[in-house]
């Protein structure tokens, strides 16, 4: 496997012969990596409501959307 040290130089080499465009791609990698993901941005309490909705759909424990539509379709129709 290559040394960080040889990477980093053929990464430089490519970059220098690259065009606008892949220059751009490869900024626009980048940026993202510094970018926080937005569940990281969650609280605690949202964060565990998300997980037990999913464990409760995995589970079964639903709701068709033609159940709900029926019972609230009088709040809907105002």
């Amino acid at each position: 496997m290559k040394g960080v040290s040889i990477l980093r130089e053929e990464v430089k080499q490519y970059i220098d012969m690259a065009d606008e465009k892949v220059v751009k791609m490869i900024h626009a990698m980048l940026e993202v990596e510094h970018e926080s993901d937005w569940w990281d941005d969650l609280g605690d309490e949202t964060k565990a409501s998300i997980e037990q909705g999913l464990k409760d759909a995995r589970a079964g424990r639903v709701i068709s959307h033609d159940v709900v539509m029926k019972k609230y379709r009088k709040w809907l129709s105002k």
